[in-house]
C-alpha cells in the first residue's frame, strides 16, 4: 500500500474517528463526576491546566528536534484570543451537558458545519450563488440542522425503556408539561448551541493561525495555557467556596486527568493536525457518530433515559449535517476541476509563447 495514501487517508480516517470515540467516552465521565456533586467550572480549569502541564515538555522538546517557525508577539496574541474562545466554549458546553446529557451534546454538535457556512458567509469568506446546487444544498442543511436542533431541544417525546428482564423495549409516555427536569434540559439546550457557535469560531480562528504557524504541538500548549488561566479565574469567580477546589480520590480526579490528559492534549493536538491535513470539513464529517457512541455509553453506565424526540431530532440534524457536507464536497471538487483545467491551459501554451509572456510581464512591470 501506498505510504502517502496511508498517510493522507487512511492515517487520517482511523484517528480521528478514534478521537471521536475518545471524546464521546469523556463526556459521558463528566456527567459521571458532576452527579457525584463536581462543579463544572473547577473541572474546566484543572482539565485545562493538567492539559498544559502535559504538553510543556512536550512543545520544549518537538521544538528542539525540529524546524519550526519562530512565535511571534502577534502569533501569541491571536492564539490568546482562540485560548478565550475554545475556553467560553467548553465551559458553556459543560455547562450544556450538566443540565441535560451527552446524548444532547452529541446531537447538537452536529450543528457545527450549519453554523460554519453562515459564520463564512457573515464574514465574507464563503461565497453565495443561489443558483449554484452547492450553495443551495448549504442553505437547506443549515436550515434542517436548526430545526432538528429545535426538535431535539424542545420535545423530548416518550421515553424508551429498556425491560430488565427481557430484551423488549417499550414507551412510556410522557404528561406533555414541562416540568423542572424538562426546564433543564432546555437550558442545556441553549447553553449546548451558544457553546458550539463558539465552536465555530474556535475553528474557523484555528485554522487562519495554522496558515501563518503551521506548529500544531505548540499552538496547542499556548492555547491550553491561556485557557487555562481564563478558566481558572472564571471559576475562582463562580466557585467562591474553596472545599468546590479539593478533589476526591474517585471518578472525578480520573475525570479530570483524562480530559487534560486525552481532550485538552491529545484531542486538541489531533484536531488541529486535521484540520491542517484535511481541512475542517473533514473532521466534522465524524461528527454524527458521537450520537450513537453517547446513546450506548448514556444508557450503560449513567443509566440516561432515552426519548424519543432525541432520535428524531438527531436524525433530522444528521440530514442537514450531510446536506451541507454534500454541497461543501460537491464545491470543492467543482474547484478542483477548475483548478486543473487551468493549469493544463496553461500547460498548453508554447514554450516559447510562455517564454514571450513572462518577459512582457517582466517589461510591464519594470514600467510601473
Amino acid at each position: 500500500m501506498d505510504r502517502r495514501f496511508c498517510y493522507k487517508e487512511l492515517l487520517p480516517f482511523v484517528v480521528i474517528l478514534a478521537n471521536e470515540c475518545n471524546n464521546t467516552g469523556l463526556i459521558t465521565l463528566f456527567k459521571a463526576a458532576t452527579m457525584k456533586g463536581m462543579s463544572d467550572h473547577v473541572f474546566v480549569a484543572y482539565a485545562y491546566a493538567v492539559g498544559t502541564i502535559v504538553l510543556l515538555p512536550i512543545s520544549f522538546f518537538y521544538r528542539r528536534s525540529r524546524v519550526v517557525p519562530p512565535i511571534t508577539f502577534s502569533i501569541l496574541y491571536k492564539i490568546a484570543i482562540l485560548g478565550v474562545i475554545g475556553c467560553s466554549s467548553q465551559i458553556l458546553g459543560y455547562a450544556g451537558i450538566k443540565y441535560s446529557s451527552p446524548t444532547l451534546s452529541s446531537a447538537i454538535s452536529n450543528l457545527v458545519p450549519a453554523f460554519t457556512f453562515i459564520l463564512a458567509v457573515i464574514c465574507r469568506m464563503e461565497k453565495i450563488a443561489l443558483k449554484s446546487r452547492t450553495t443551495q444544498a448549504k442553505i437547506l442543511g443549515s436550515i434542517i440542522s436548526i430545526l432538528g436542533a429545535f426538535v431535539v431541544t424542545f420535545y423530548k417525546g416518550p421515553s424508551i425503556i429498556i425491560a430488565d428482564n427481557s430484551p423488549s423495549i417499550r414507551l412510556q409516555q410522557s404528561n406533555g408539561i414541562l416540568d423542572s427536569l424538562d426546564i433543564n434540559w432546555v437550558i442545556g439546550g441553549f447553553l449546548l448551541t451558544a457553546g458550539n457557535i463558539l465552536l465555530t469560531l474556535w475553528m474557523i480562528v484555528q485554522v487562519e493561525i495554522l496558515k501563518e504557524f503551521p506548529d500544531e504541538i505548540t499552538m496547542s500548549f499556548f492555547y491550553n495555557f491561556c485557557a487555562a488561566i481564563e478558566a481558572a479565574i472564571v471559576g475562582l469567580l463562580s466557585e467562591r467556596n474553596t472545599s468546590a477546589w479539593k478533589i476526591r480520590l474517585d471518578i472525578s480526579l480520573v475525570s479530570i486527568l483524562c480530559t487534560g490528559i486525552f481532550n485538552k492534549f491529545l484531542s486538541t493536538t489531533i484536531n488541529a493536525w486535521g484540520i491542517h491535513l484535511k481541512g475542517p470539513v473533514y473532521v466534522a464529517m465524524f461528527k454524527p457518530l458521537s450520537i450513537v457512541i453517547a446513546v450506548v455509553m448514556g444508557v450503560m453506565f449513567l443509566g440516561d433515559i432515552l426519548y424519543i424526540g432525541s432520535i428524531i431530532g438527531a436524525t433530522v440534524i444528521s440530514i442537514g449535517f450531510y446536506t451541507v457536507m454534500w454541497g461543501k464536497a460537491a464545491e470543492e471538487k467543482e474547484e478542483d476541476v477548475g483548478n486543473h483545467a487551468s493549469t493544463a491551459g496553461t500547460e498548453n501554451v508554447p514554450l516559447l509563447q510562455s517564454y514571450k509572456n513572462v518577459n512582457s510581464k517582466k517589461k510591464i512591470d519594470g514600467n510601473v
